[in-house]
């Protein structure tokens, strides 16, 4: 019997729903009103108060989609509940139609729902505005070289502690196509206690008063501590990297707001425990955007970073990993890092000096779940993985391509 080469069709888009349906050959008049079903999403909503979770599975089921909630909330009127809506584009679309005609709190629901499905159509992409210098995001991924200023970093500690080294590995990362630089004067390996602001700020004062006259790249500095943040930037750095997310120090988002620097905002927690670890990561990333937000800088000026290694056991770095498309929801540019990290070592036992492959690997999976930056040790490496991830993952599916 002929299976007549039944397979699934990956659609994460109008245009590539579009291209389907235009290789059966649908009439090009009819696409506008096809391209929406034949695009199917599920969109996930957390806590959600019972008559809205209500509403929304009323309005979905008349659209001839569905809303699943909890049990609890038909049999035993719960206060809440998670909502998935199941849909097609058209439907999802009709959804926020109606949802905009109510009151507030449904409009306010109605323009999220909206700007996530925008994503749909067209992914997010922007300039960052780096203090004089840009950089482009979402038309290929950018890589940010690591360059560590520390003498007990976990994986190149003490290599590039003196001002001379640091700089030849500055230049040769630059060189082999590293897109920014991001250094940093201490190791934030698991369990370190750290180093008192001063102490960071010797190491790093003197590279970059040598480093940023003469770097063609823009310069981030990996640093959880406001007062090494305003000294950085004073001197002409152009981006904060925050482990904490602006979280920690209570005066980093104002030295933030005073400099208007980007900013990469990682989640970070002192444990492990979770109780819905998507969610509360998610959670996290979205207090630290609002903070950012409110110190006046764009949404193309934040970038989110998952924080794989941090506040997580190899497993659940696994699932997130597993997962990175679902940070695209925020809308800002994703960062990943992973590079010669514990997670690889602990799950494949191996040492630091072992880890580049893994390291590509997973760097790879990112670029395809969505990641725009690439944090990392070995810059040619990564960059020629990259650049050939890129030409697969960012190329419009089907448009230079005539067969099916």
């Amino acid at each position: 019997m002929k299976a007549y080469n039944m397979r699934w069709l990956k659609i994460d888009s109008l245009l590539q729903a579009e291209r389907a349906l235009s290789q059966v050959g649908v009439d090009p008049g009819g696409l506008p009103y096809m391209n929406g079903k034949a695009l199917t999403k599920p969109i996930k909503l957390e806590n959600v108060p019972a008559p809205v979770a209500l509403v929304l599975k009323q309005e979905m089921l008349s659209s001839g989609g569905d809303a699943a909630v909890h049990k609890d909330l038909l049999d035993n009127g719960a206060p809440e509940s998670d909502v998935l809506l199941i849909g097609t584009y058209k439907q999802l679309t009709k959804l926020a139609d109606r949802l905009a005609t109510m009151s507030a709190e449904f409009q306010s629901l109605a323009q999220s729902l909206c700007e996530l499905m925008t994503y749909l159509e067209e992914p997010p992409a922007g300039i960052i505005d780096c203090r004089g210098k840009s950089l482009i995001w979402g038309q290929k991924t950018l890589i940010m070289g690591i360059l560590n200023v520390t003498p007990d970093s976990f994986s190149d500690g003490g290599k590039f502690d003196n001002i001379e080294n640091a700089l030849k590995q500055a230049e040769k990362m630059v060189a082999d196509g590293a897109d920014m630089l991001d250094i940093g004067g201490e190791s934030t390996r698991p369990g370190y206690g750290g180093v008192s602001a001063e102490e960071e700020w010797s190491r790093l004062e003197p590279v970059l008063k040598a480093l940023i006259p003469v770097c063609s790249v823009p310069i981030s500095i990996d640093t959880q501590k406001a007062a090494v943040a305003a000294k950085s930037l004073r001197l002409g750095a152009h981006i904060i990297n925050d482990i904490w997310g602006l979280q920690k120090d209570p005066e980093m988002a104002g030295v933030i707001a005073e400099y208007q620097a980007p900013v990469v905002i990682m989640h970070n927690q002192d444990h492990t425990e979770y109780k819905n670890m998507m969610g509360e990561i998610l959670s996290f990333l979205e207090r630290s955007i609002e903070m950012a937000l409110d110190c006046g800088l764009t949404q193309n000026q934040i970038i989110v970073d998952p924080g794989i290694g941090f506040g997580k056991t190899p497993e659940q770095n696994m699932e997130v990993l597993s997962r990175m498309e679902e940070f695209k929801s925020l809308g800002c540019p994703l960062l990943l890092g992973v590079s010669r990290k514990s997670v690889i070592g602990r799950t494949l036992n191996l040492p630091v000096d072992q880890r580049l492959e893994p390291t590509i690997a997973l760097g790879t999976l990112g670029i395809v779940a969505g990641a725009d930056i690439l944090r990392v040790h070995d810059v040619p490496e990564n960059k020629k993985a990259a650049l050939i991830t890129d030409l697969v993952i960012r190329r419009k599916r089907g448009e230079d391509y005539e067969g099916k």
